[in-house]
């Protein structure tokens, strides 16, 4: 971003007008003024900017955020804000009334030597929009779409308005742009004499695939990468993708392959003629083969035939084919009648379609009445009547919307005859699918009945082109009961968190919990990626639950450069990859466990003896241990349907083609524990002596001496806090974080936020019936809950929490295999390194790069309004 004096000086450089400077100085001091939503087809996200320091909403994940990712790679982009600015246009309509329409467009840009707004939209959607409204919307000559009001408004103001389209995006060049972006973004340590030979090789053999390179013992895809990103090598990005190595070309530099690819063309051919096929506009045809030209009528009529008909032509054919060359059968038992008239028919159609095979089909699905008994007015009367009084969300039987037809019938008059039953159901049956069930029972009914989405385009793969690319996070309840393994109590059904990486269909982590999903359930199954994985995907799509909306979440995102994608409300099919996970894990996992639920989907059948609250006896901790191993070993080394091999093989084939990206791992220490615990709305608190910092109006001191020095006292620090552990929260004071406890730590030890939280709601209740002061303090609080006044709500979220530690005792004991996926030997073979990682053995070797994601606090720059994130 540019500097306060940075920004003057390009005001005065582009000669920017008085009133533009204070729009782009009002634009650059302010949060975006809308939040971007989903209108039930567009996946909408946030993206962690770098050029910005600060997340930038996109709502089209198709056409917005490429449009975003060019802004990060242009250098003539200095800055770029989103949803920054509302215009009012006017303009007249089709009628001459003058319309003011208030618009917010996509993107202000600020260029080196301009800025402006910019509107991203399919082409698609600007000719229906220019149908609809030709004063606002028209193609220009040179074929431009233009926004006139809005060109109109922009240009008093000395600013520019664009309207940027779909058909701009170049999306194999975009594919490798996010290919190579780690290496762009990222500093990646290649060795320097590794470099020149890799340099050296590819100077020699100019062309050389990617995939060759790749499978050189002096050479491994992480290398390649990092050439390419920063141009000591060249390829067309514009030509293959870089996830289909086969296709891709290396050079030394782009002049060369320029003067390969011309030097191709320029090359003679040899004089030798192969003659083998003739190939037309449409067809390829042998030379030898006369091929049969049938007439569209009787094309028509070959292709209406059942196999029925074809088998009795068939036998027909053969009964007369001796007689059409003057010749008979011997022991013919077909009547000579019939034969000279299937050998008239086929002589006919011989004549009349050029074929005289067609003379010879009976087509038995053409014979009988096939007009309708009733006429086209009844039959719109009819229709009437279904549409009014069955395609409702009154949902009436179609036997009661019949005798309302039967009545309507008899009072309208009609000379036709009442249909029966029969017919009106046929009737109905004829009108049903997606729009009649949408009628009738809503949206989300009717989802299932919808089209599936086909793109007719080569956009982006759907699951990316690599591993940890993008992943799923989801959440669900199980279906079996759970007992306190202290007291054997019934806890009630958990809940399941999932990561799953999109490419290679591997689960990355899980976590289970008795609390509903929230911000907890998403930290913790980060921080287990983290621990196995040491990185966290580059995308992560989610639905449109509060937990993922939360100031916490977007920041961790943010933190860490990952880019949130939302997929709209109820469409399932956008998350099919999760969906489809817990379904499997109900079925093969959970359903074979005592104490599972699928009993309770038919109410009546439960008795006393099957009640799955009796028959529960799994403990969090003893089912937590057994669903890891059936998640990361028993499906992880399954043969995926879909992908024809295991997800570990299709994951680590990955890694083996497309990179490792050590520069983006992500050390497992108390420092990312510490970074991924939540922190208030404000993220900071004001040590005040003697007190300490006040965290969720509870107060807290640092267990050094930290909180007494001169300097700190009085000024601002970032916190944090341990939802699981209220007793304890942390402070950044002097470069490091310092651990400090509560005034109460020993009422609040080992105490979770939502236990807390549980307390004062139940307190402020009681206070609210004798009509006393709502504001709690830190030590009623703790009072509270030491007290005897605490009861079931409260007894069971202390059982459920004591639960979650023994799942946490399970976590941090786990080794981290996977880790060892860093340490990764590119030539080996796949099937090898996956032995040798599920035996533990150290001798893999990783790419030379020592560089690690490091948590830099000061790197984003948070919205001071919560409402925004």
């Amino acid at each position: 971003m540019l500097s306060d004096q940075e920004f003057n000086d390009w005001c005065r450089g582009v000669n920017l007008p008085q009133e533009a400077r204070q729009l782009i100085s009002q634009i650059r001091a302010s949060e975006p003024i809308r939040r971007v939503k989903s209108s039930g087809i567009n996946v909408r996200g946030d993206y962690a900017s770098r050029k910005m320091g600060k997340t930038i909403q996109f709502e089209s994940h198709k056409i917005e955020l490429p449009g975003v990712e060019e802004y990060e790679e242009d250098a003539d982009v200095l800055e770029y804000y989103d949803q920054a600015y509302q215009i009012t246009l006017e303009f007249p309509s089709s009628s001459g009334e003058i319309i003011k329409a208030s618009h917010i467009p996509d993107f202000f840009v600020i260029r080196k030597r301009s800025a402006g707004f910019e509107e991203w939209k399919p082409e698609s959607r600007l000719e229906k929009l220019a149908a609809k409204q030709s004063q606002r919307y028209m193609r220009s000559e040179d074929g431009q779409w233009l926004n006139l009001p809005a060109v109109a408004y922009a240009e008093k103001l000395g600013l520019y308005y664009r309207i940027r389209l779909d058909t701009e995006i170049d999306w194999i060049k975009y594919r490798n742009r996010l290919f190579l972006k780690a290496y762009t973004t990222e500093d990646y340590q290649i060795d320097p004499e590794i470099a020149e030979n890799l340099v050296k090789l590819i100077s020699l053999n100019p062309g050389i695939s990617y995939w060759e390179m790749i499978h050189t013992q002096q050479s491994n895809p992480d290398d390649i990468n990092a050439l390419i990103a920063t141009k000591k090598i060249y390829i067309n990005l514009s030509a293959a993708p870089l996830a289909e190595p086969e296709k891709v070309q290396l050079f030394r530099d782009q002049e060369i392959a320029v003067a390969y690819v011309q030097m191709i063309k320029s090359q003679p051919n040899n004089g030798t003629i192969l003659n083998i096929l003739d190939v037309k506009p449409n067809q390829l045809e042998p030379k030898t083969h006369n091929q049969v030209k049938m007439s569209p009528k009787a094309m028509e009529r070959f292709l209406r035939a059942s196999p029925e008909d074809l088998a009795e032509a068939n036998r027909r054919y053969e009964v007369i084919e001796p007689y059409l060359n003057d010749s008979y059968r011997d022991k013919e038992t077909v009547p000579q009648r019939t034969i000279r008239r299937w050998k008239a028919k086929f002589i006919a159609a011989q004549k009349a379609y050029k074929c005289g095979y067609i003379g010879l089909l009976n087509n038995s699905n053409a014979r009988g009445n096939r007009l309708p008994r009733i006429s086209q007015s009844s039959q719109d009367f009819i229709d009437k009547i279904i549409e009014e009084y069955y395609e409702t969300f009154q949902q009436r039987s179609k036997l009661a919307v019949y005798g309302i037809l039967a009545r309507e019938w008899e009072k309208a008059g009609l000379t036709d005859k009442l249909p029966s039953y029969a017919t009106f159901c046929s009737r109905i049956q004829h009108r049903s699918g997606y729009r009649q069930t949408k009628k009738r029972k809503g949206n989300r009914a009717a989802y299932q009945q919808s089209l599936l989405y086909w793109e007719l385009k080569l956009t982006t793969p759907c699951h990316g082109d690599r591993p940890f690319e993008i992943a799923h996070i989801d959440h669900t309840q199980l279906d079996i009961e759970l007992v306190c393994s202290r007291t054997g109590y019934l806890l009630g059904r958990p809940w399941a968190t999932l990561l799953i990486d999109a490419y290679s269909r591997r689960i990355l982590a899980v976590y289970l919990t008795f609390d509903e999903p929230s911000y907890r359930s998403c930290m913790m199954v980060l921080r287990i990626c983290v621990q196995r994985f040491e990185k966290l995907p580059e995308t992560i799509v989610v639905d449109g639950g509060t937990e993922f909306s939360s100031t916490y979440f977007e920041t961790l995102l943010a933190a860490f450069e990952c880019t949130k994608k939302q997929r709209p409300a109820a469409k399932a099919r956008f998350g099919s990859i999760i969906e489809r996970i817990f379904g499997t894990t109900n079925t093969e996992f959970f359903y074979n466990l005592r104490g599972n639920t699928q009993i309770t989907k038919n109410v009546r059948q439960v008795t006393k003896s099957n009640n799955p609250k009796n028959q529960a006896v799994w403990t969090l901790d003893q089912l937590y241990e057994n669903f890891c191993s059936y998640c990361y070993e028993f499906y992880d080394c399954r043969e995926h349907p879909t992908l024809g091999q295991s997800p570990r093989q299709t994951f680590m084939s990955g890694l083996n083609s497309s990179g490792y990206r050590p520069q983006k791992q992500i050390i497992y220490d108390d420092n990312f524990k510490i970074f991924t615990l939540p922190s208030t709305p404000k993220g900071t608190a004001k040590v005040q002596p003697s007190r300490g910092v006040k965290i969720n109006y509870l107060y807290y001191w640092s267990i050094d001496d930290s909180f007494i020095r001169p300097e700190i006292e009085g000024t601002n620090v970032p916190i944090r806090y341990d939802p699981f552990d209220m007793g304890t929260a942390y402070a950044y004071v002097k470069g490091r974080w310092i651990r400090c406890i509560s005034e109460h730590y020993k009422s609040f030890q080992n105490r979770s936020e939502k236990e807390v939280n549980i307390a004062s709601t139940q307190l402020r209740r009681k206070r609210q019936k004798h009509a006393q002061r709502i504001t709690l303090s830190a030590q009623e609080k703790a009072t509270y809950l030491e007290g005897t006044e605490a009861q079931e709500t409260l007894l069971l979220q202390r059982l459920h929490d004591l639960a979650q530690q023994d799942i946490w005792v399970l976590i941090e004991k786990s080794s981290v295999i996977e880790s060892k996926l860093s340490k990764h030997n590119y030539s080996a073979n796949v099937q090898d390194v996956d032995k040798n990682i599920l035996a533990g053995s150290e001798s893999i070797k990783k790419p030379k790069s020592s560089a690690k994601k490091l948590i830099d606090l000061t790197k984003i720059e948070a919205y001071n309004t919560e409402e925004l994130w």
